[in-house]
């Protein structure tokens, strides 16, 4: 049957034919519709883990069980799954395992621009990368032949334009293989250095192997071009920016395999065209392998090594036309993200910008309470990196910094890593003040459970973490509760614990205003007559008012009645 599919469908659709039964793993755009397409097939049990490394390892305990299974991570996500991935290629596999990378070029919803390709390199296991929705499927389900055939865990490479865009597929009924049987091997899978040592040329081995396959695999293959001036080597979205830009113009090699690459294939290319030509987004791992053959070419010397491709982009660099299409005369105004109307974590900043503390943020929605006006965060570096750094930070300035310096961070990014770092202030007592954002849910990539939600990926009961519990138990004397929607009592509380002379949480407590379960209070409005135009209220930066005719206004199709903008206004126009 054929149909359109999103490209993180279409990953989801091969996991289910290949039989994989047990996938875990973390949201991450743009990998998680992968995991959220994967639950809808009854026979693939699913679920979200606290964070990369446990869904790694969680997905090869299900493998060394003798079932095939998945995770899926963005790009950042894999450095914190490097730990298990590094030593899991020494120990390989016994059913197949798959591991699927989303990277994001252009940094759409992300702190860095890294290239995955590295990991693979580095750890010394297979990747494909697939162009479109129907090699996502077609190599999803290779994945997992080659994971068994050469006995490794194998990449799945996406990147934004991949899993995001849609086109045909062609679907084919489940085959699920036999559980594989499970026997005790202390050399294989004990990894301490007697074994592991034994373990290393094996990789090595494997890899010989892999770059032998690889020369004749079908994932890379020469499409043929009437002029052989140029020739050009591509894989991923760029290929498709390629055809589209040169159509049957130039020869291309199209590499499926990520790593290990061919050599024979490709220089049997080189000496077919006149002019070698890689274009690939990111850093130069096709054109570094080139090389190191001694090929000469052109590639990011002329292509850039940052941000997302385009089929303009690849038209100029290559010397061809460039499709400019209908010119819009008038400049589109640009639209920064903004954290949402009522948003909870609105009114906490406002307080934090207020008390002109120093904030050191985390990865999530809340990040954006680094945007103007509320300019209430002075870093971001990784998950969980908010409360380590809080603790250096304090323990380098001591007391001038105490009183006026917290960490802010979200409750799934908690669950993710931030414990390690609460569990370090507690024991090395630095007096820091730690801001968990609760907003009851996983915001940023679109509202998954997460440990403290009290459900699991279907919506059905799970555990349920008690944060407050949680942090008495890791030694916090100290652990208030607030409402974000309540800005005196913020405000209070914020003072309070930034006085105390010991390590103190305070917990941010609101549903997201966007959860289907939330009920919303009636807009407010904006009395005109009591409006003074004094603009406090645009303070808190909330994308429901606006100033009209001096005057503030409420749009009614966003407000959802949360009142904080009331608590600014000195002349009580709202109502």
């Amino acid at each position: 049957m054929k149909q359109l599919m999103l490209g993180n469908a279409a990953v989801a659709r091969g996991l289910y034919e290949a039989g994989c039964c047990v996938i875990s793993s973390y949201p991450g755009t743009p990998s998680t519709e992968i995991t959220e397409e994967a639950v809808k097939y009854s026979e693939i049990y699913c679920e979200w883990a606290p964070n990369e490394k446990v869904a790694m390892e969680s997905a090869f305990g299900a493998c060394l069980a003798g079932k095939r299974s998945f995770c899926a991570m963005k790009h950042v996500g894999l450095n914190v799954a490097a730990d298990p991935l590094y030593t899991m290629a020494y120990t390989g596999v016994n059913a197949g395992l798959v591991i699927g990378v989303a990277d994001d070029p252009g940094m759409h919803s992300s702190q860095n621009e890294q290239d995955s390709r590295h990991h693979a390199i580095a750890a010394k296991v297979p990747m494909l990368e697939p162009s479109d929705s129907a090699e996502a499927l077609a190599f999803a389900k290779l994945a997992y032949e080659l994971s068994e055939e050469f006995d490794t865990p194998v990449l799945l490479k996406m990147c934004t334009r991949v899993a995001h865009s849609q086109s045909i597929v062609e679907t084919s009924p489940r085959v699920e293989p036999e559980m594989k049987p499970y026997e005790k091997n202390i050399a294989k899978y004990v990894m301490m250095p007697g074994n592991a040592i034994r373990r290393h040329p094996f990789v090595e081995e494997r890899t010989r192997k892999l770059q032998e396959w690889a020369e004749a695999a079908p994932v890379n293959r020469v499409e043929p071009g009437r002029d052989h001036k140029i020739g050009i080597i591509t894989s991923s979205t760029s290929y498709q920016y390629v055809k589209e830009v040169c159509g049957e113009r130039f020869p291309v090699l199209k590499l499926g395999m990520a790593w290990p690459m061919p050599e024979k294939l490709i220089r049997d290319f080189a000496a077919s065209v006149s002019v070698l030509t890689v274009v690939e987004e990111l850093d130069p791992i096709i054109e570094s392998h080139c090389r190191s053959l001694g090929l000469a070419l052109v590639g990011k010397d002329v292509f850039p090594m940052e941000g997302e491709f385009s089929q303009n982009l690849v038209a100029e660099k290559l010397g061809m036309p460039v499709h400019t299409g209908r010119a819009i005369e008038d400049p589109i105004p640009p639209r920064p993200p903004v954290m949402c109307a009522g948003c909870p974590h609105r009114g906490l900043f406002y307080t934090l910008s207020k008390n002109k503390c120093t904030v050191l943020g985390d990865i999530g929605c809340y990040t954006l309470g680094a945007v103007a006006p509320l300019s209430a965060m002075d870093m971001t570096l990784c998950m969980g990196g908010s409360i380590s750094a809080v603790h250096g930070f304090n323990k380098a300035r001591g007391a001038e910094s105490e009183g006026r310096t917290v960490a802010v961070i979200g409750d799934s990014t908690f669950m993710h890593s931030g414990m390690t770092g609460l569990a370090n202030i507690a024991y090395n007592q630095s007096n820091s003040t730690v801001i968990i954002l609760d907003n009851s849910i996983t915001g940023m990539t679109g509202h998954q459970q997460n440990p403290t939600t009290g459900r699991n990926i279907k919506g059905g009961p799970a555990g349920k973490i008690d944060l407050e519990s949680l942090c008495k138990a890791m030694g916090f004397n100290r652990v208030r509760v607030v409402d974000p929607y309540d800005l005196k009592a913020c405000d209070a509380v914020l003072k309070e614990e930034l006085a105390a002379a010991e390590p103190s949480v305070i917990i941010s407590r609101r549903p997201c205003a966007l959860l289907k379960y939330v009920k919303h209070k009636a807009p407010l409005t904006v009395d005109p007559g009591k409006c003074v135009g004094c603009k406090n209220c645009m303070k808190i930066g909330c994308p429901a008012i606006s100033i009209k005719e001096g005057k503030a206004h409420v749009d009614a199709t966003l407000c959802v009645g949360c009142g904080v903008c009331e608590q600014l206004c000195g002349v009580k126009a709202f109502g």
